[in-house]
């Protein structure tokens, strides 16, 4: 599959903030992502950063207005913007916003913008006063109404001391950003999935609950390989340490009974279900107070909890929905003999089984080793791999069904 990222022209404009080092953070993540990015720096942006820091992470030259001015002044703006897939500006400073508003192009950055056709992003940093101003506020309003896309502000405090609207917003979440827009013309593009992940909890008392080890890595990595592929995402997660991609619906739950209720919701009208999370097969009859130490050794009874794969299963025979379904199956031993029963027990189309017991792959760890076992007989076994690899290869065989 494509990393939406891969290839990509990205012009990253740089403004006049104190932001603008932050800048050189998320140059170097685009292009540790796979893209080519093109830095453009004002005046400003220049007295906070040098050019030189930009190219280093990038591996590009990074243009700044002597480039404008140059000998072949007459074509970097127009060859920059026309060979650019996405125009990010990362700060973005009220003057550069209250510019692009009002069709100026006055420096290298505006006039590239001018001569760009692509998607324009923009991350704005600056003072409480100066995002809330009335004029900058309208200018905002004028570059939506035109497509721009704006990534915060935030709020927090802010290089003045005042707490407010105008934090830029982190690298990272830049980057998840910019990740999504890019892959919205992907193979599934329009087709709904739904994700499950981490482990259920089930409350054996108002403090205690019995879990299970899973961390929720993999089915993270499922659904952040289903949003590259362009698909709408509902991440349907117990509770985990991780932060959701950028572009997925996140529905939280916690118990068993709370993941099904929410998968036969989201699953009514979904093109594909992939249960990556670690359902808990028992959970206790819970107490209602807490269970005390001095009252002796408690003895704790446990009941089935639903099947929720088979009440899908069930309904997709009714309804059709979700038409594809893929299961996980967490072994730890008869690997094959197990999951090929919950295959078809299940009426999957593909299952995905782990050994649980391989110090390499399963539960916590960020690399897993998985078969592949599908409705017609085929088995395929891949090696030892990312998390994201792993997941990137499912998404793959829901392409081709497709």
């Amino acid at each position: 599959m494509t990393n939406p990222l891969a290839n990509k022209r990205i012009l990253l404009g740089v403004t006049g903030s104190i932001a603008a080092y932050k800048a050189a953070d998320l140059a170097s993540r685009l292009t540790q992502a796979g893209a080519l990015v093109d830095v453009v720096l004002t005046e400003s942006a220049a007295k906070f950063v040098s050019p030189l820091t930009f190219q280093s992470v990038t591996g590009r030259k990074a243009y700044t207005d002597a480039d404008l001015w140059g000998g072949e002044g007459h074509v970097t703006h127009i060859g920059l913007g026309h060979a650019a897939d996405l125009v990010l500006i990362a700060p973005v400073s009220a003057n550069t916003l209250a510019k692009l508003a009002h069709g100026m192009g006055d420096n290298l950055l505006s006039v590239t913008v001018l001569a760009s056709h692509c998607p324009l992003v923009l991350a704005p940093a600056m003072d409480v006063g100066m995002y809330s101003h009335p004029a900058t506020q309208a200018n905002v309003e004028i570059l939506r109404q035109r497509g721009a896309v704006f990534i915060g502000p935030e709020e927090g405090r802010l290089a003045s001391g005042l707490v407010g609207l105008g934090r830029f917003v982190e690298p990272a979440r830049i980057l998840g950003q910019t990740r999504y827009l890019l892959s919205r013309s992907g193979p599934l593009a329009g087709r709904k999935i739904v994700v499950t992940a981490g482990g259920t909890q089930e409350p054996i008392d108002p403090v205690r609950m019995i879990t299970n080890r899973s961390s929720g890595k993999q089915g993270y990595a499922v659904a952040q390989a289903a949003l590259d592929a362009g698909a709408e995402v509902v991440l349907i997660s117990a509770p985990t340490a991780l932060t959701p991609p950028v572009g997925a619906a996140l529905v939280a739950v916690k118990t068993a009974a709370q993941m099904q209720a929410a998968v036969l919701a989201e699953t009514g009208d979904a093109y594909a279900l992939i249960m990556a999370a670690a359902v808990a097969d028992f959970r206790p009859l819970p107490a209602a107070q807490k269970l005390k130490k001095e009252t002796g050794i408690p003895r704790i009874e446990l009941e089935a909890t639903a099947d929720i794969l088979a009440a899908v299963s069930a309904r997709k025979a009714e309804t059709g929905f979700p038409k594809f379904m893929v299961g996980f199956a967490a072994e730890s031993q008869d690997l094959l003999k197990n999951a090929q029963s919950k295959l078809e027990r299940k009426r999957l189309d593909m299952i995905v089984a782990n050994d649980i017991l391989a110090e390499d792959a399963g539960f916590e760890v960020d690399t897993n080793r998985v078969v592949l076992l599908f409705a017609d007989g085929r088995i395929q076994k891949l090696p030892v791999q990312e998390k994201s690899e792993i997941a990137e290869a499912i998404l793959q065989q829901i392409i081709a069904w497709g």
